[in-house]
């Protein structure tokens, strides 16, 4: 997808006769030249270092000897799909550690904060992800409409979204309870003793009845659900 996807699309069209590296820096670097200098010129130069890295990797690796997936696997070992979790769960965590760091993530980004600013109302996620899809429909057409290679590029951006999801949200999630009692006393003192998490008092007022109550906030991890379920079904009227 994006334009890594058109990369590799020419380079596909014109049978590896031009190096995937070279489209890369191709497509990229004016992308990354106009953010410098109508965004920002450290983004465009942050960027500019994620690209010129990310296209000489191929380079070093042919050095290396170290050889493509699909080449180091005879026919029968080969599963198209192992290597597309595999690169989705790789390049996602790169992506997590750019967007932590820069705010960033490459190619379509650029592009994306490009219309941002002719437009700052836009979405770039949402515009990205347009992007995105528009290079995998293209690829439809080009690897012989074959719908093998568009799955499996749907497949390595769903793995890598989901990835960069977790990576920046943090493995451990929490969830707020907001609950409405009258003995936030006890509640809170058998929270506090059972779950081990701080909890917040607040005083409130049903807008219906103009009953005064107490709320109380604690927020939990998520294997502790079902035990703080319990704690509140054991106070009636809470």
């Amino acid at each position: 997808g994006g334009v890594g996807g058109l990369a590799t699309i020419t380079h596909y069209l014109f049978a590896d006769k031009i190096s995937w590296s070279v489209l890369m820096i191709a497509f990229n670097l004016p992308i990354f030249v106009l953010v410098s200098v109508l965004i920002d010129k450290k983004l465009g130069l942050l960027l500019s270092i994620y690209m010129v890295t990310q296209s000489s990797m191929p380079i070093l690796y042919e050095a290396l000897g170290a050889k493509a997936y699909c080449l180091a696997n005879n026919a029968a070992d080969f599963n198209v799909v192992f290597a597309c979790i595999a690169t989705g769960v790789i390049s996602g965590f790169g992506f997590s550690i750019m967007l932590r760091r820069f705010g960033a993530s490459g190619g379509t980004y650029g592009i994306s904060a490009l219309l941002k600013r002719a437009k700052p109302d836009m979405n770039i996620a949402y515009v990205s992800f347009i992007m995105d899809s528009c290079v995998v429909f293209v690829a439809f057409f080009v690897y012989g409409m074959k719908v093998t290679p568009v799955i499996c590029t749907l497949i390595n951006l769903f793995i890598a979204n989901v990835v960069v999801d977790s990576f920046l949200a943090g493995l451990k999630r929490g969830y707020k309870f907001e609950i409405v009692t009258e003995q936030p006393e006890e509640l809170a003192s058998e929270l506090m003793q059972k779950l081990g998490h701080g909890v917040t008092e607040i005083r409130v007022q049903g807008m219906y009845s103009h009953t005064e109550k107490y709320m109380v906030v604690c927020i939990i991890r998520k294997k502790q659900i079902g035990e703080m379920m319990k704690i509140i079904h054991s106070y009636k009227g809470t």
